[in-house]
C-alpha cells in the first residue's frame, strides 16, 4: 500500500503511460495509493486485479471496493458488476508496476540503478558492490535475497525482488532518505511477473546461467530469455551491460553461448558493454592465486592495472570479484578504490561462511573439523563450492545437503553426482520439502549418486572409519548436521549446503526455524567439550 501522497486518475495514468481509457469526469478522480492485494485496499486507492499463478485478484474486487476504493483497474475480460469507477486494460499485470512507479514518482530515476542477475552469486555481488559504493563516497541500498537494507535500516526479505507495489514503496523510502545509488537482485521470477515495470538500470549485472527454476521456465531457453529482459527492456538508453565470462581461458567455455546472446542484444541496443573474465576480457585477472586465506589478483582493466587482496576464497568468487569490478567501472570509479573497497568484505552470510564454536565453549585440546555453511542450491553452485574445498586438501570433504521440494526435479540426481564426484562423505538430508515427502526427494538425489558408484554405509560406519567413502540417508537435517559434525576429525572439512543465511525450514505447509549455522555451531560446542 502507498499512503501519503495523493494524485488525480488522469495524472497517473498519464504519467504511467498506458493505454487505458479513462472517462473524461473520471481524471479528475483523486487516487490516494496503489494496491494489488485487496486486505490493504483502503479509501481513495486504486487497486489492480491481477490473476497471480493461484490466486485471481478479480475475485477480490467487491472486497477491494468495499474497503473504499476509489477505483478499480480489470482485464479486458472481466464482466461483472462494480461499484467503483471500472477501468479496463489488456494485462493488470503488466499495468502494476508502471502505476506503482507512478503513483512515487519514479523514485528510480532519482538514484543509480544497478541490477544483479544471475543463476549464482547475485547475493555475493550485492554486498560486493555495496561496499565499493560505500568506499567511493556513495550512499547505497540494497535489495536482495539476504535483506533490504540501507543506512543502518535493515529488514529481512521475503522474495530476492519485491512485488511490484512493496518494491517502489522501498525504493520512495531509500531516494527520500537520500540513497544514491541501489544495488539490486532481479530474478528471473521477478521479470517474468514484470516485477520490475517501472525501473530502469544504469548498470546491468549478469553473473553467469546453470541449470534451475526448470519447473518455472521450461528449459534453458526460457530460463535464459528472462534474464535476457534485464538488459533489452530495463536498460536505460546510456546504460551499460556487465558480463561475466564462463570458466577458464579460452576455447568453449561453459555458459559462453548465454553471454554471446546476451553481448548480442546489447551490441543491437548500442549499449555499452564491459566483458569480464579469468584470463580474458576487458575487465581481467591477468595473474591469480587462491587458498584458505583468500584471493590474490592482478586485475587488467583497458585503463589500468590494481592488485586485488580478497578474503573470499574460491575461482568462482574471483568471478564474482570480477563482476562487481566491472559494475564500479560503469560507475566511474577508480580501479584502486573499487579494489580496496572489495577487499573490506570479509565474508557474506550463507555463501561459504565459515561457522566456529562459541568463544567460550572449553577447548579440551580439541583438534576440530572445519565447518562451512553455504547456499548452493543447483548443480553449478555445489560443484563450484566442492571445487574450492577440495582445492584446500582435507582430509575428507563431508557433504551435508538436499533438495527443495515444489521444485525442478531434474536438478536433483545432478546434484547427487556432483557431490559424489568431489566428495568422501556424503549425507543426504532434508532441505525444504514443502509438499513432498523428503523420502522421495531423496531418491531421487540418491540415482544420482549411485551412477557414480559410491556407496551407501550406514552413517556410524562412514563416520568411524576415516577413510571411508560413501553415502547414507538422514530425513532429519538436525540429525545429519549431528552426525557430519560429531563424527568429523581434525582436518576433515564439512560443507552443510542448501540453505546458506535461511534461518527456517518449510515442511508442508508450516515455516519452522531452522538455521544452519546455529545447528553447526551447538555441534561444534559439544565436540570440543567431548574431545
Amino acid at each position: 500500500m502507498m499512503e501519503m501522497r495523493k494524485k488525480k486518475l488522469g495524472d497517473l495514468l498519464a504519467a504511467a503511460d498506458l493505454a487505458i481509457t479513462c472517462p473524461a469526469r473520471a481524471r479528475e478522480v483523486e487516487i490516494s495509493g496503489v494496491t494489488d492485494d485487496s486486505r490493504k485496499a483502503a479509501p481513495g486507492m486504486l487497486f489492480v486485479a491481477v490473476a497471480g499463478a493461484t490466486v485471481d485478484g478479480h475475485r477480490f474486487i467487491n472486497d477491494a471496493v468495499a474497503r473504499g476504493c476509489a477505483a478499480v483497474l480489470a482485464s479486458l475480460a472481466y464482466a461483472e458488476k462494480c461499484d467503483a469507477l471500472l477501468l479496463k486494460v489488456d494485462d493488470t499485470g503488466r499495468a502494476l508496476g508502471y502505476l506503482a512507479a507512478a503513483f512515487c514518482d519514479f523514485p528510480c530515476r532519482r538514484m543509480k540503478m544497478i541490477g544483479i542477475t544471475g543463476t549464482n552469486g547475485k547475493t555475493t555481488c550485492t554486498y560486493l558492490l555495496e561496499a565499493v559504493i560505500r568506499r567511493a563516497g556513495g550512499d547505497p541500498g540494497v535489495i536482495g535475497t539476504v535483506s533490504v537494507r540501507y543506512q543502518g535500516h535493515e529488514s529481512p526479505a521475503a522474495l530476492t525482488t519485491p512485488q511490484p507495489v512493496e518494491l517502489q514503496r522501498i525504493l520512495t523510502q531509500m531516494a527520500d532518505a537520500g540513497v544514491t545509488h541501489v544495488v539490486m537482485e532481479v530474478s528471473s521470477h521477478a521479470l517474468s511477473l514484470q516485477r520490475v515495470n517501472g525501473v530502469w538500470f544504469d548498470v546491468a549485472l549478469f553473473t553467469n546461467l546453470s541449470r534451475d527454476h526448470l519447473d518455472f521456465h521450461g528449459s534453458m531457453d526460457g530460463y535464459f530469455a528472462e534474464k535476457e529482459k534485464l538488459f533489452a527492456s530495463y536498460l536505460k538508453e546510456d546504460g551499460q551491460g556487465v558480463i561475466v565470462l564462463g570458466q577458464g581461458q579460452g576455447g568453449e567455455q561453459e555458459g559462453d553461448v548465454w553471454c554471446e546472446r546476451l553481448i548480442d542484444v546489447l551490441g543491437r541496443g548500442r549499449h555499452v558493454c564491459l566483458s569480464c573474465g579469468i584470463g580474458r576480457g576487458l575487465i581481467r585477472a591477468a595473474d591469480f592465486s587462491f587458498d584458505l586465506q583468500g584471493i590474490r589478483a592482478e586485475i587488467v582493466t583497458p585503463a589500468a592495472r590494481c592488485m586485488l587482496d580478497s578474503p573470499l576464497v574460491g575461482d568462482f568468487n574471483l568471478r564474482n570479484l570480477l563482476g562487481v569490478i566491472g559494475c564500479g567501472t560503469a560507475l566511474g570509479f577508480e580501479l584502486p578504490v573499487i579494489c580496496r573497497g572489495v577487499a573490506g568484505v570479509a565474508g557474506v552470510p550463507g555463501r561459504l561462511e565459515r561457522v566456529l564454536p562459541d568463544a567460550d565453549a572449553e577447548l579440551n585440546g580439541a583438534e576440530l573439523a572445519t565447518v562451512f555453511v553455504d547456499y548452493a542450491h543447483t548443480p553449478d553452485a555445489l560443484e563450484n563450492v566442492l571445487l574450492t574445498l577440495r582445492a584446500l586438501q582435507p582430509a575428507r570433504l563431508i557433504v551435508v545437503f538436499g533438495c527443495g521440494g515444489d521444485r525442478d526435479r531434474g536438478k536433483r540426481p545432478l546434484m547427487g553426482g556432483v557431490a559424489a564426484r568431489l566428495g568422501d562423505v556424503l549425507l543426504v538430508t532434508s532441505d525444504n520439502p514443502r509438499s513432498e515427502p523428503p523420502r522421495q526427494i531423496m531418491a531421487e538425489i540418491e540415482a544420482g549418486i549411485r551412477e557414480e558408484k559410491l556407496a551407501r554405509v550406514a552413517s556410524e560406519l562412514l563416520m568411524q572409519a576415516g577413510s571411508l567413502q560413501g553415502y547414507d540417508l538422514i530425513e532429519e537435517r538436525s540429525e545429519a548436521i549431528r552426525i557430519a559434525i560429531q563424527g568429523a576429525q581434525g582436518g576433515d572439512v564439512v560443507l552443510i549446503s542448501g540453505k546458506g543465511h535461511e534461518n527456517y525450514q518449510i515442511i508442508g505447509s508450516r515455516k519452522l526455524f531452522f538455521d544452519d549455522r546455529e545447528q553447526a555451531r551447538k555441534q561444534l560446542n559439544i565436540a570440543r567439550q567431548a574431545a
